[in-house]
Order: structure tokens, then sequence, then C-alpha cells
């Protein structure tokens, strides 16, 4: 069986840059930091005192006050997500064969607001107290679920849980259900809220985030020599991915064609990567030979790029497995260094931002990059983003657990 080819039609981003597919874009590209003091909670006793937070979303313009009370904040980013990412497709679903469409939303951790809610319930008032909504509001798939019956799809309604990877596995994974027919249609990608007082407690109780409080905008550093941890974020990232007859069928944007994918698995730890890059290597070289493309192919990397010690420091030593002496010539950046580390939507948003790098021949900067590090000595684009003829880029993303996704997307041609 021929597999089929599939191709991006449309992208929905919310992120602590921007709500919005292009106030998102020309945040990445001016180089706009979103990370903040925390004020949502008292932060003061925790080592990390800052996140990016999204502060341009009203869930009231999205939905009614009883929905708003039900529905958790990642399941409203999924579903207002999507929504937009159906509008920029110009996707009619009154004329779409809903049996042929799915979704595929992941989330990292889904619902810790409702967690931490329903059991000081709990504690207080007894079990008779904890809300009938709370694993609805609480559970990953409901991101999916709810998708689904927003929209109609039908082919499918399913999620990945692979950490920080999850939002690339979920669009890689979809572009894989197209291949072999079981849709003609998939919303994919990420989403997650998880800036509460257990979530970052929990991601400093493991020495992950940065205690640079004191200058937000400058705390989240990939590949700096001064890096200490990355910042959380929070936000969705999705994709409409749809069969490529399908969409010109229908004369649909075609904003790039996805090529390959390769997802490995570290086999190693818990949460430190592997230290000679083998699973993050292996998933590279595994999406350029789907792609039926050699490294120098690639116009562009969007790392992973976490801020984190080990990560970034594995993460080259990868890229300069796969791609050696032409490692130090292929621009690389990170875009957590603006939007901080959206976990299991993380990839969902730097899909969008590898489609739009493509789009607009335009590669958005690693900024807040200054002290270079002997470890870390490839060209980061740092602090500036850079115009450039992009016709092929990689992104990749490497999750707790040893988990490694790559994705490659080109720029369509006939």
């Amino acid at each position: 069986m021929e597999k089929r080819k599939v191709v991006v039609t449309g992208l929905g981003v919310i992120s602590p840059v921007g709500t919005g597919v292009e106030k998102f874009w020309k945040s990445l590209v001016d180089g706009k930091s979103g990370i903040r003091p925390i004020t949502w909670f008292d932060a003061s006793q925790f080592d990390c005192q800052i996140a990016g937070n999204v502060i341009d979303f009203d869930p009231l313009e999205h939905f009614n006050t009883k929905e708003v009370r039900h529905i958790d904040n990642f399941i409203q980013y999924a579903i207002v997500a999507s929504r937009a990412a159906i509008k920029n497709s110009g996707l009619d679903l009154g004329k779409v064969n809903l049996d042929k469409m799915g979704v595929l939303i992941g989330s990292g951790i889904g619902s810790l607001q409702a967690l931490e809610s329903e059991y000081s319930k709990y504690l207080e008032k007894g079990p008779q107290r904890i809300s009938p909504f709370f694993i609805p509001k609480m559970i990953i798939n409901e991101a999916s679920g709810q998708v689904s019956i927003d929209t109609g799809a039908r082919a499918l309604a399913t999620c990945v849980v692979t950490a920080c990877a999850t939002g690339t596995n979920a669009i890689g994974d979809a572009f894989r259900f197209i291949q072999y027919g079981d849709a003609d249609i998939i919303i994919a990608g990420g989403t997650e809220s998880a800036n509460t007082p257990l979530g970052v407690g929990g991601f400093c109780a493991i020495k992950a985030l940065s205690r640079q409080n004191d200058v937000p905008e400058k705390a989240s550093r990939p590949f700096d020599l001064n890096r200490d941890g990355f910042i959380m974020g929070e936000g969705a990232g999705v994709a409409i991915l749809e069969e490529l007859g399908h969409a010109k069928k229908r004369n649909a944007p075609i904003l790039a064609e996805i090529v390959g994918y390769g997802r490995t698995s570290d086999a190693y730890h818990i949460t430190a990567p592997e230290p000679t890059g083998r699973g993050a290597t292996r998933a590279m070289e595994l999406a350029l030979k789907d792609a039926a493309l050699k490294p120098e192919s690639i116009d562009y990397i969007n790392a992973h790029g976490t801020s984190t010690k080990l990560n970034d420091k594995t993460e080259t030593l990868a890229v300069k497995n796969v791609f050696g002496p032409l490692a130090k010539k292929v621009a690389i950046s990170s875009t957590k260094s603006m939007t901080g580390h959206l976990l299991g939507a993380a990839g969902g948003v730097e899909f969008a931002a590898s489609t739009l790098a493509i789009r607009d021949n335009m590669i958005p900067p690693t900024i807040n990059y200054e002290t270079p590090d002997p470890d870390c000595d490839l060209d980061y684009v740092p602090n500036q983003a850079r115009q450039a003829t992009i016709n092929a880029v990689m992104t990749n993303s490497l999750g707790f657990g040893g988990h490694n996704a790559t994705l490659i997307l080109k720029r369509f041609s006939e």
C-alpha cells in the first residue's frame, strides 16, 4: 500500500507570548519573552517564582459561565485552539465527512487545578462535596474527547501522553493515521495548563526549574553557559493535518507538508537524558529516513532546547551525531527561550513555529544567548530572528521517561 501524503492546512495557538497564530509568530520573530512573576498564587516559598502564563485569553469569549466552571483550562485551550485551526484552514464542518475526521490531542499532566481544588474540598468538607465534574475536568483524554464533541469528528478521538514529547508524538501519530487511511483530516497537537502550586512545586522538587527570579524575561536561556533550568509555560498548539488529495479538492491553504516522523526511547532514566544522545540521535535519523532526506536538506532545526544543563548539552551532541560536519552550519533555535516550556503542549506550539518558519522564510531566535558554552557550540540563531530560505525543518521533542520524537516538514510543491 502506498502511503498517502499529509499536509498542514491550519494552525491554532494559545501561548504565553500571544493567543492567535499571527500574534504568537510576531512575538517570536521580535524576540519577545512571555515569562513573568507568578501572581496567581503565593510563590514566595518556591525556588522558582516565575512562569509563562497565558494573559490574553478570556474564557467567557468562548464559553458560557456554566461551561467555564465545568471545563478545565487545558481543555478550554484545546477547544479554542482547535476552533482557530479549523477557521485558519477554511474547513466547513458542514461539508466534511465527519466519519473521516478525527482528533488526537495530548497533554503531559492534565488538570492539576481540579486535583488541588477538589482535594481541598475533600479535606475540609468530606467526600460528599467532591464535584461530579472532577474526573471529566482532570483526565487527559477529555481534551480530545471534548474537541470531538465540539466539532462532531468521529473517525477517532484519542490522546498521547509522553511528557514533553506529547505534542510532537500526537502530530506524528496523526500523520501516520492519515498516511494509512484511518482518517482524511485530524485535529492534532498538545495542550497544557499546569502552572499551579503542585505543578511548580513538583518541578522545583526535582531541581528542574530556573531560580533566576529577579530577571524573569532572561531566565530561559537555552544553550547558554549560565542556564540553570527551564521555565514552566502553558497553552496549546493545534494543527489541521489533511490528506493531500482531500485538501486540494477543497482548495485548502497548504502551509507545509509533513514528510518524516521518528520516535524512540532512551530506556535509561526517569528524568535525565541518555548522556550520549543515542535516543535523540535515532529519532532524528528515523525521521530523515522516513522523509527520504539527507541531513544537508534540513535548513532549520527547532530544538527542544529546554534551558537545562543536561538537555541542551545532550541535544547538541545528538545533532552532531546526526549531522556530522554539517552540524556547525545548520541553523538551530529554541523558542522556549521566549515561551518557556509548555510541557505536553510544547511540541504542538513548536510545530506551529516550524510551519511558520517555512511560510515566511524566517528563523525565530534563541533569546538570552549571552555566554557560549563549550558543550553547546552550534549556531543557535542568537537573540535576533534571521531571514533565510527555509524549505525543510526538523523539530525535536524530548520527554521525561526517555521519550524522543522528531518531525520533519517541508515546503509543499506539486
